[in-house]
């Protein structure tokens, strides 16, 4: 019987696609994804199933749009009876392990993983639960602020940094087990970090790779006027005029976000090393969760569906797969079913509940007959939005807002929205078609409210009286580490920055 083949997915969060046209951009001091990227399939336009990290990573592991999972924001419970990737491998035959971030929600924290090295970053419990009855109404103590922009800066250790350092440390002892061979199963590594992700701040070295840079200039600016409903509402929730945001804010927050691209690569470099040094062969992904704005569009973070926020890196270098690019629109949810295929896993038995498709065929040649659809229904949003890319063109809907169509090809930057044009009406209608075929949006607004009330009675509940965590413990006082709820998001990330105020 021929052995299946090992399989490593590196995974990064907050990593925006559009610096990864054909691997990482000319001017990213990235090494080792130039090095893999020549090696892999390049997937120019991969986009999230939902521009935030609990919704994309269910759906990334299941192959499952958040109408399904139930996933819709970062308090939502991926429940135990939703087959993931480590479900089918591990039921194959696999050893499965995760080392790092997956934002699992609810007491299920391993999902099909046979083993969790590490803890999460984020908290398990429903506390991060948005609230569609009071729109407009911040929940400051974890809701985005423009702090991550104008605190960006250098620092040699922070909360996030010591998160992905042991990530990298923890995968990389896995290697060296793996390398043994005391279980002849075939193995499956996910190897999750969580930077580039906000606050944009960096360890002096990876600083000073972008010193004077021309990539740091502002983007062009929008002003909140002339931004459409949505975004609005991102500005707002992100407390905006609370904080002015100046240009060399901006030039900062890039530094520290383009310098921990590079500091996430040198991770990967030294993973990639110890698989090197130690022989073993996989399959390799890389991909990240979703994107970052980057104050393209006057918006920063994500939330939305505009090409910074939603759009992915996404590579793959396997037996079999020609090293190229594809420019074909493709989805994170495509991947479980690509990794299923190229284990000679049959998902038969899920296929009707399962939205994405395979990559192998399309990364062969054939053409994509159907569009990459997306959801978002959290933080920032009243009702939920949904989108459809296919060929040059997206399209959004919401039954907040007005409808809104771009043509990519023609305007990347997505300035121009064509869905009042009369030009394109039969581009419009043809969408429109589509969307009321796969959504019913009276109906999933219904679902992700109920969602939202009863988290908020079983959360308060459970934080009455003696409280027992779900986060993920892996033989230490996890719940004590990282970001927890019993603690404000903004003391946290500076009380755990030094040296302060570089």
């Amino acid at each position: 019987m021929t052995r299946k083949p090992n399989i490593l997915i590196l995974m990064v969060d907050q990593l925006t696609g559009t610096l990864f046209p054909d691997g990482p951009a000319p001017f990213l001091h990235a090494p080792n994804l130039k090095a893999l990227a020549e090696r892999s399939t390049r997937f120019a336009n991969a986009y999230t199933g939902s521009p935030l990290c609990a919704p994309a990573r269910a759906s990334f592991m299941s192959g499952q749009l958040p109408r399904r999972t139930r996933v819709y924001d970062n308090a939502a419970e991926f429940t135990s009876d939703i087959p993931t990737y480590a479900h089918h491998l591990r039921r194959a035959g696999y050893q499965t392990a995760l080392s790092g971030k997956m934002h699992f929600v609810g007491p299920d924290q391993l999902h099909g993983f046979e083993e969790r090295l590490t803890t999460d970053i984020y908290p398990a419990d429903s506390g991060w639960t948005p609230d569609y009855r009071k729109p407009g109404e911040r929940i400051d103590w974890w809701y985005h602020n423009l702090g991550s922009v104008t605190g960006a800066g250098v620092a040699e250790i922070t909360n996030q940094l010591e998160y992905d350092d042991d990530v990298a440390f923890q995968a990389i002892q896995k290697l060296y087990d793996l390398s043994r061979g005391l279980d002849d199963r075939p193995w499956a590594l996910t190897v999750s970090f969580t930077h580039p992700h906000d606050p944009f701040v960096a360890r002096r070295k990876y600083w000073d790779l972008y010193e004077g840079a021309p990539e740091l200039e502002p983007p062009e600016a929008r002003a909140y006027e002339d931004m459409d409903p949505h975004s609005q509402r991102l500005m707002d929730a992100c407390d905006w005029r609370s904080l002015e945001v100046t240009p060399d804010h901006i030039r900062r927050a890039r530094q520290g976000y383009f310098a921990n691209i590079s500091y996430v690569d040198d991770k990967i470099g030294e993973i990639l090393s110890v698989l090197n040094d130690t022989r073993q062969e996989a399959i390799v992904f890389f991909v990240s969760d979703h994107g970052e704005m980057l104050g393209r569009k006057g918006l920063w973070f994500k939330m939305n569906f505009f090409e910074g926020s939603a759009r992915v890196p996404l590579m793959v270098s396997a037996p079999g797969l020609t090293p190229g690019l594809v420019e074909t629109p493709v989805s994170t949810i495509d991947v479980t079913p690509t990794l299923c295929d190229l284990a000679g896993i049959s998902m038969a038995e899920v296929a009707p509940w399962t939205d994405g498709i395979s990559l192998l065929p399309l990364a062969q040649g054939t053409p994509r007959t159907v569009p990459v659809a997306m959801e978002y229904a959290a933080e920032g949003s009243i009702t939920p939005l949904v989108a459809l890319r296919e060929g040059k063109w997206k399209y959004i809907r919401c039954q907040a807002d007005p409808e809104q169509l771009y043509d990519l090809s023609a305007d990347p930057e997505e300035t121009a929205n064509l869905a009042t044009d009369p030009t394109h009406a039969a581009t419009l209608a043809r969408f429109r078609t589509e969307a009321d075929a796969r959504w019913d949006l009276p109906a999933f607004d219904a679902a992700v409210r109920e969602s939202q009330a009863r988290r908020w009675v079983v959360y308060e509940a459970l934080r009455n009286g003696a409280y027992f965590p779900w986060d993920y413990q892996p033989l230490r006082a996890a719940s004590e580490r990282y970001m927890r709820n019993h603690m404000d998001l903004n003391v946290l990330e500076e009380s755990k920055r030094f040296p302060r105020g570089e």
